[in-house]
């Protein structure tokens, strides 16, 4: 088996189908392919969804993290994709990852995050996630297993920033790159309030990340600093040029990240 397909679940019966579909139209031989879908007591029907896509079908909990950690204890690829239910891959996307990795031997990549959905906000959102693409806000999506078993997986005491932590050990232990092809991320219709209690949901254990690693670490400092978040990410490798081209998605942009600060900052007041 070349690639096992990890994703995590929860009352998603909305998406997953046109998930599952996205990896059984991949370019890359269906045989090298198995996908595994991991759970977390679902109350609708994902999982008989998915289970007509594959027999690979596990209840387990209580987090995405452990979700993950389950899911590609599990599986049985050289290499492990691991994605939300709500996302679309597009159909080169495992072919180039495979080839990439086996042709620079990269031991984990990332692949860019296109967010799909209805309205204005939605462009702001995908205007805004153009800009971490393989930046330390990502986080690498196609790796191979044997490094994620020996970084250890991902850290079941962080929810949010947990991505950030797996990323960072992960690349330590090689060379990683990005691709071109896109995974979409349908976010269906914006909602303001949604979007805010999903951002201060992820943000309850950055304190906890930013202990683990220390708060005056460089990388800390840009994930969670004000500078890096709100305008080195934005500008830096020349990317100023895309954010000028664009004033109104930048404004627009601008108008979400005050608000997510503002709402983080009256957490951490508590």
């Amino acid at each position: 088996m070349m690639v096992s397909v990890v994703i995590t679940t929860k009352n998603e019966e909305k998406h997953i189908e046109t998930c599952l579909k996205s990896i059984k139209a991949q370019s890359f031989a269906a045989e090298e392919i198995e996908i595994i879908v991991v759970d977390n007591g679902s109350t609708d029907a994902t999982k008989e969804i998915s289970r007509r896509f594959t027999d690979n079908v596990f209840d387990f909990g209580p987090e995405r993290s452990a979700q993950r950690n389950f899911g590609i204890g599990k599986a049985r690829g050289k290499y492990v994709l691991y994605l939300d239910a709500d996302m679309i891959v597009s159909q080169g996307v495992i072919k180039e990852c495979v080839k990439k990795c086996e042709k620079d031997n990269c031991v984990a990549l990332y692949i860019p995050e296109k967010i799909i959905g209805e309205g204005f906000w939605i462009k702001v959102r995908n205007f805004e996630r153009s800009f971490y693409n393989a930046t330390v806000i990502d986080c690498v999506r196609f790796l191979k297993r044997e490094a994620f078993l020996k970084c250890g997986g991902f850290d079941e005491n962080l929810t949010g920033p947990e991505d950030w932590d797996f990323d960072r050990r992960i690349s330590a232990l090689g060379k990683t790159a990005i691709i071109t092809d896109v995974i979409c991320h349908d976010e269906g219709n914006f909602g303001l309030k949604k979007y805010l209690r999903k951002k201060q949901y992820y943000s309850k254990t950055f304190e906890k990340y930013a202990e683990k690693w220390g708060k005056e670490d460089k990388v800390i400092k840009k994930q969670l600093g004000f500078w890096y978040r709100y305008f080195g990410v934005f500008i830096e490798n020349n990317k100023w040029k895309t954010l000028l081209l664009h004033p109104v998605l930048m404004s627009g942009m601008y108008f979400l990240r005050i608000l997510v600060g503002l709402n983080y900052l009256r957490l951490k007041r508590g």
